[in-house]
């Protein structure tokens, strides 16, 4: 009776086949959906993306935003040619001095800057204390910005997560950002938002916005 002989190269083939099943089912299946915020003020709605390689901020955002904190807060900071920056519980309040400045003890979120997303026209990023007071850039849990210069504002690559993107109403924008303001940067009238988070097919937010994964 003949043996059979295997060479090495043969069995390590085979090791490479048994292990194919393992790794197909530690691949994470890709969603085909994805949420869509909208925020709707008087001057217009805008709709945003949040992106998922920025998890901590994702997760923190699209919760705030469904639960709704983020109603009745103002976009008190208005910069044109630079950008327009709300979400500030305080701006809930009748004290227009303390816009800006976030209620006390407010918990942050660590910096997802590895994730390398650009400050483009209409990026959405996380406001955040300067670093001579937080050298590890850790963002606001409830401070945003989005970006209104149409050139992007790309000095801030790398210091502030960018966590999504506006795939609708940058013309909003441009007019929150043209909003008559005071020396502090602060809309001379109050422009409040509300919000709400919508699930849709990643097939149908292409066809609607023309955004593409």
């Amino acid at each position: 009776m003949k043996l059979l002989t295997v060479g090495p190269r043969a069995i390590a083939l085979g090791l490479l086949l048994l292990a194919l099943p393992v790794l197909a089912a530690r691949r994470p299946r890709l969603s085909k959906k994805d949420d869509v915020v909208t925020i709707t003020t008087s001057l217009g709605d805008i709709r945003l993306i949040l992106f998922t390689d920025t998890p901590l901020h994702r997760a923190n955002f699209l919760k705030k935003a469904s639960d709704g904190f983020y109603n009745g807060t103002t976009f008190h900071r208005v910069i044109p040619n630079f950008m327009v920056q709300g979400g500030d519980p305080n701006s809930k309040d009748a004290d227009p001095t303390n816009d800006g400045l976030g209620p006390p003890n407010e918990p942050t979120i660590p910096a997802e800057l590895a994730a390398g997303h650009k400050h483009d026209y209409g990026a959405v990023a996380a406001a955040r204390q300067g670093d001579f007071v937080n050298p590890q850039r850790a963002s606001s849990s409830s401070q945003f910005y989005l970006v209104e210069k149409h050139e992007g504002t790309h000095f801030l690559d790398g210091q502030y997560t960018v966590f999504g993107q506006v795939i609708k109403g940058q013309e909003v924008i441009d007019k929150i950002a043209a909003l008559p303001k005071d020396a502090r940067d602060r809309p001379l009238t109050d422009l409040k938002m509300t919000m709400k988070v919508e699930k849709l097919k990643k097939k149908k937010i292409t066809e609607l916005y023309g955004y593409s994964y």
